[in-house]
């Protein structure tokens, strides 16, 4: 293994905030964020030499980063990993590539297929690994087969796996249950000539359009409504109504204005209401902790108000996890993801 490569792939003492839509997290020892397939696998190579406990993640838009990260843990932000190409077997796009992005193609090609897409915060190998949803549709809704890395793989092989196999189901997968690495996948696509012309198109407006950091939810919300008006002002046209419905629609809920992971739990569908609102009936809406809240607009969101530290969003998510258990007999499932800390 090529050593030089190896240390030219990893960063020392990273703030973890900056990967995060939480805006919160330590310095983090060792970061990687590897921008193709076989820099990750040269990544892997490194923790597995160093005996580091790998950590991987895309956008960072459902996870909590620790204040003070493991020493021996090396965090893998895959969002670098943005390759996206046509070939024999199909429409093949990164792990790394936004979700939103998906949305914009669809749009320059012709196809509302991936408009749920739109504003979505986190990437394609997120989604893919959770079933990422939005009202009645998701990820599997459009994929048709996902690639891995199995850890317990000595050579990091890529494997493949077909949609119909991926044990899909609400918020669910194959993938929480085995130590996969999602790479990638072939996603549908109606058109194959129309989505090249829409590919270009957008990596186009790319060049056009300001972008700043993604993780954080103001630059994210700008930077894909920005590019879905300006391809609706260059082509005559209008931005779709769906993409305007998801805008007042988490608009509305303050989605983007403060620092956050979106939901914090899974709602419960044997309970019959969601969690938003199980938390509205305990009036528990606007209740402060340290520089944490739940949001005064959405019950099943715990946001940071400028200064919060993630023992103060932790220390939120086991009130309304005790609280909702007193009163309602169930204790929420987290969909937020909080990474260990020292102990």
């Amino acid at each position: 293994m090529n050593t030089h490569k190896q240390e030219s792939l990893i960063q020392h003492d990273v703030d973890l905030s900056s990967y995060s839509t939480y805006e919160i997290g330590g310095k983090a020892k060792y970061l990687a964020a590897p921008e193709t397939i076989e820099d990750l696998k040269t990544v892997l190579e490194y923790a597995r030499q160093e005996k580091l406990t790998q950590f991987l993640f895309g956008m960072g838009s459902n996870i909590l980063f620790p204040d003070n990260p493991k020493d021996q843990m090396l965090f893998i932000s895959l969002k670098e990993l943005r390759e996206m190409k046509i070939d024999d077997k199909g429409w093949f796009v990164s792990a790394g590539m936004p979700m939103s992005h998906l949305a914009l193609i669809g749009l320059s090609s012709g196809t509302s297929d991936y408009d749920f897409c739109f504003l979505l915060p986190g990437t394609l190998g997120a989604g893919i690994y959770m079933n990422a949803k939005y009202y009645n549709r998701q990820i599997c809704d459009i994929l048709e087969t996902a690639l891995y890395i199995d850890m317990n793989d000595p050579e990091f092989k890529v494997q493949s796996i077909d949609v119909d196999t991926c044990d899909y189901s609400y918020k669910n997968s194959i993938f929480m249950k085995n130590d996969w690495i999602i790479v990638g996948g072939y996603l549908k696509h109606p058109d194959h000539e129309a989505l090249a012309t829409g590919m270009k198109e957008i990596t186009r407006l790319e060049k056009i359009v300001e972008y700043k950091n993604p993780s954080q939810l103001p630059n994210f919300f700008k930077y894909y409504t920005t590019l879905a008006k300006t391809w609706a002002d260059e082509n005559n046209g209008v931005v779709p109504e769906s993409f305007d419905n998801v805008v007042k629609d988490r608009g509305s809920k303050f989605h983007f204005d403060y620092p956050s992971c979106g939901s914090v739990f899974k709602n419960n569908y044997d309970f019959g209401e969601p969690m938003g609102k199980v938390v509205d009936r305990l009036n528990m809406r606007g209740t402060v902790y340290g520089g944490a809240s739940i949001s005064a607009w959405h019950g099943n969101m715990i946001v940071n108000q400028g200064e919060a530290k993630a023992k103060d969003i932790v220390y939120l998510v086991e009130q309304v996890k005790q609280s909702v258990n007193e009163a309602f007999g169930f204790v929420p499932e987290e969909e937020l993801i909080i990474v260990d800390s020292k102990s």
